[in-house]
């Protein structure tokens, strides 16, 4: 009896050791969505008064453990039901991450930077108070977390099939990882939309004087330089998981090049023309339909 309870003990730190182990493989190939998702939330999380950028921020990381809910279960019930299916729903997430990439990409080259005054005029047009446009920034943070989240999920529960785990495995290492996204994520975030008001604090406390007021002075003005890096890395992200997810998702453009696959510098090179090359087309797509459908609804 005792030995057969020693083996539970060593069946389940053996389950603990293959989660431990798979998970982090997995969260590091969810690392570029990862970068993109602190990207959108940061800018997000931003622009609203230092009373309010915690509750929204929390409001937003509410949202993202829901969205986190709906669809764990709904991945390992389509896994379940028609395994190809997943393989498919992830091309289409990759299709919208590249589109997500090239559109942000156009609109830096192509579009022009509105200023300030027109910003304004367009935010009174719109006639929104101060609470609907929180609420609706929220929503708009939600629902990108939302097709961020399904990456995250499929992309951690591809990596637990590769390896070709037990179901419970495969349900642990996936629910841990969107655990782990999500905290890590907007745990991050909070730290970044604070950074100017930990700087003005130590100006405060400083009297504006000496290493500490200076310190202040370099997280107020770090604080633009960060949300746009991360803006620029988010978007390098986005096309760099959506080319992966391509080359390793579609037969095709995984055999095409197969001496590029030797040198990890190629290799990236690939991932990236893949990306662009789909993000391209979904825009081309994406834009002809709009053009379509306001014909037919006018």
């Amino acid at each position: 009896m005792a030995s057969g309870f020693f083996a539970i003990l060593d069946d389940i730190a053996a389950l603990m050791d293959d989660v431990a182990v798979t998970s982090k493989i997995a969260t590091q190939k969810t690392a570029g969505i990862l970068g993109d998702d602190l990207a959108v939330n940061a800018e997000k999380a931003t622009g609203f008064l230092a009373s309010r950028e915690i509750p929204v921020l929390w409001a937003i990381t509410k949202g993202s453990f829901i969205n986190k809910l709906i669809i764990l279960p709904v991945v390992f019930l389509l896994n379940w039901l028609y395994e190809p299916a997943i393989n498919y729903v992830l091309i289409l997430g990759g299709l919208y991450l590249a589109f997500e990439g090239v559109e942000k990409i156009i609109e830096f080259l192509f579009h022009r930077e509105k200023k300030g005054h027109e910003v304004v005029e367009e935010v009174k047009e719109e006639g929104q108070t101060p609470e609907e446009i929180e609420k609706t920034k929220v929503k708009s943070a939600i629902t990108t977390d939302f097709i961020l989240s399904i990456e995250i999920v499929i992309i951690a529960l591809g990596t637990v099939l590769e390896e070709k785990h037990p179901f419970i495995t495969q349900i642990l290492v996936t629910s841990l990882v969107a655990f782990i996204a999500t905290v890590g994520v907007y745990g991050i975030v909070a730290l970044i939309v604070r950074m100017d008001d930990a700087g003005f604090k130590l100006i405060k406390k400083s009297n504006d004087k000496g290493f500490f007021g200076k310190l202040g002075h370099l997280l107020v003005k770090a604080l633009p330089i960060v949300i746009k890096a991360l803006g620029v890395i988010g978007t390098i992200a986005l096309i760099m998981v959506a080319g992966g997810i391509f080359a390793h998702r579609i037969d095709y453009f995984h055999h095409i090049l197969p001496s590029w696959s030797s040198s990890k510098t190629l290799t990236v090179l690939k991932e990236v023309i893949l990306g662009l090359a789909g993000g391209l087309i979904a825009v081309a797509l994406f834009t002809i339909g709009k053009k379509i459908y306001s014909l037919v609804r006018g």
